[in-house]
């Protein structure tokens, strides 16, 4: 049986490669290499399966629509990223020899990478604050952020009450009604749940645990207690930020036609894929700024210009509006992102590639070598 691949197998994939060790673990199921025999077809040219393809070993060919092919072969420079990227498949693709090929769901591959590089983005802009770095990044890991906007994440920690607590106290109680949730930021805790005359120790919580939250979403009594058992402190998010935190912010959004309306008055692209995605090919003059560095990059940008953010599905984007918008930018995202074009659009917009543009201080644009 096929293992998982490891995390030095993953680290040449890209963007497999930004994912926390924690996220790949949430992967893990998908992270199993599949065999394909020579001549097995992978997919069909306009395919729009929402899967991510690269190939790990053996040899394929791409081919498109006009017949023109390319041949892949593993551990190359092209196959260290997605196969034939974008909706639907602008070519198709047939084993070669016989080769083993990684299949990942997009969807959840797209909103792991939102979700990482848009906390990357926080943590820098927070560890020049001075914050601790390393709680925030414990944090930040608990399943209870799969669910929360990016964007919502700093607002939530100023919200957030430090409460000290002593060794044998309660920090909430089984049976009561749920006004709070609780991060543990330091100490430890036990999670105890009454069985009769019995009391049945569920789980030790380490520290960055988000405890108290499901009474919240299940608006029913708490079903558990939990007790400090080495003194510590917590960190109390009350009912209506909790809620708050889970709302998505809205965003502004154009469509491609709207874009070219707005370029043609002095607006600029901005991509806020990684390096690797921009390189390949990018809109005419689009500066590139990576989500996770957006935050630390956009005093270079001109506040008296209009920016039009992309990236593949739009998440990554939309954080970037939300975010340049909150420090007073006027920026709007690609509606659907590049996904949502269909191939010739998408083509005719990313019509540039390698070097590309950079913000330089004054809001000047800089060609990069």
């Amino acid at each position: 049986m096929n293992e998982p691949l490891t995390p030095e197998q993953l680290r040449i994939l890209t963007p497999l490669n930004v994912l926390s060790e924690q996220q790949w673990r949430e992967l893990r199921s998908q992270l199993v290499p599949q065999p394909l025999l020579a001549g097995q077809l992978l997919f069909r040219q306009g395919d729009q399966a929402r899967l991510t393809y690269y190939l790990l070993a053996g040899e394929l060919q791409l081919q498109d629509a006009e017949g023109r092919t390319q041949r892949v072969s593993a551990g190359s420079a092209i196959s260290c990223h997605p196969l034939s990227p974008g909706m639907p498949r602008l070519h198709e693709a047939r084993a070669l020899t016989d080769v083993s090929v990684l299949m990942i769901d997009s969807v959840t591959l797209d909103r792991l990478l939102t979700w990482r590089l848009a906390y990357q983005d926080l943590l820098l802009a927070m560890q020049q604050g001075g914050a601790d770095i390393e709680w925030l990044e414990r944090l930040l890991e608990n399943p209870l952020f799969t669910k929360v906007p990016p964007a919502n994440v700093q607002n939530m920690l100023g919200r957030l009450q430090r409460v000290e607590i002593e060794a044998g106290h309660q920090v909430l109680t089984e049976g009561e009604a749920g006004d709070c949730c609780f991060f543990l930021e330091s100490g430890r805790a036990e999670v105890i749940r009454s069985a009769g005359s019995d009391r049945q120790v569920l789980a030790e919580l380490e520290v960055g645990a988000c405890f108290g939250e499901e009474a919240l979403l299940s608006d029913r009594p708490r079903n558990a207690t939990v007790t400090m058992v080495e003194a510590g402190s917590v960190l109390r998010l009350d009912r209506q930020d909790f809620f708050a935190l889970l709302k998505a912010p809205v965003v502004a959004e154009v469509s491609l036609g709207e874009a070219a309306r707005l370029l043609a008055q002095g607006a600029q692209w901005l991509d806020v894929r990684l390096l690797e995605e921009y390189e390949k090919a990018y809109a005419p003059q689009a500066l590139h700024m990576p989500l996770q560095l957006l935050r630390l990059k956009a005093r270079l940008l001109d506040r008296s210009r209009t920016y039009l953010c992309y990236c593949d599905s739009g998440k990554r984007s939309s954080s970037a509006v939300f975010l340049l918008s909150q420090l007073g930018y006027s920026v709007y995202a690609l509606r659907g992102g590049l996904d949502a074009l269909p191939a010739v659009q998408r083509d005719a917009l990313l019509c540039e590639s390698g070097a590309g543009y950079l913000a330089r201080s004054g809001g000047r644009t800089e060609r990069s070598r």
